[in-house]
This record gives C-alpha cells, sequence and structure tokens, in this order.
C-alpha cells in the first residue's frame, strides 16, 4: 500500500514538474515570442490555468496533510 501511494505521488510530481517546464519552457515563449492577439490571449489563459491547477494542488496537499484543521 505504501509503495503505491508513493508511486502516485512520485507519478503527479513529475507530471506537475514537466506540464510547468513544458508550459514555461516552450510553449509559452512560443506564443508570447509570436506577438498576435490570439498567441497572447492562448498565453494569458495558459498561465491562468496554470495558476488555478498550483493553487487547487497546493490546497490539496495542505488539507491532506492536516484533514482535522478547521473542521469542527
Amino acid at each position: 500500500m505504501f509503495a503505491m501511494k508513493l508511486t502516485l505521488i512520485l507519478l503527479g510530481a513529475f507530471l506537475y514538474l514537466v506540464g510547468t517546464l513544458g508550459w514555461f519552457g516552450w510553449f509559452a515563449i512560443d506564443l508570447l515570442g509570436t506577438g498576435t492577439t490570439e498567441a497572447l490571449l492562448y498565453a494569458f489563459a495558459g498561465t491562468c490555468t496554470w495558476l488555478l491547477i498550483s493553487f487547487g494542488l497546493a490546497i490539496h496537499i495542505i488539507k491532506t496533510a492536516r484533514p482535522t484543521v478547521g473542521g469542527r
């Protein structure tokens, strides 16, 4: 059971890292370099999506680590 959880945690961290590096290292740079209005809107929307995923992941980690805090 522990090995399964560890594998899922490492896989999730790896996928998040690959997604982050892929977005900021390739897609966002390419979209910003294009300079058209459509590309800038896609870059803005992609960055907002990345921020929502990051904040959701942080909240999930905090709630998982301390499940009884705040619940009465």
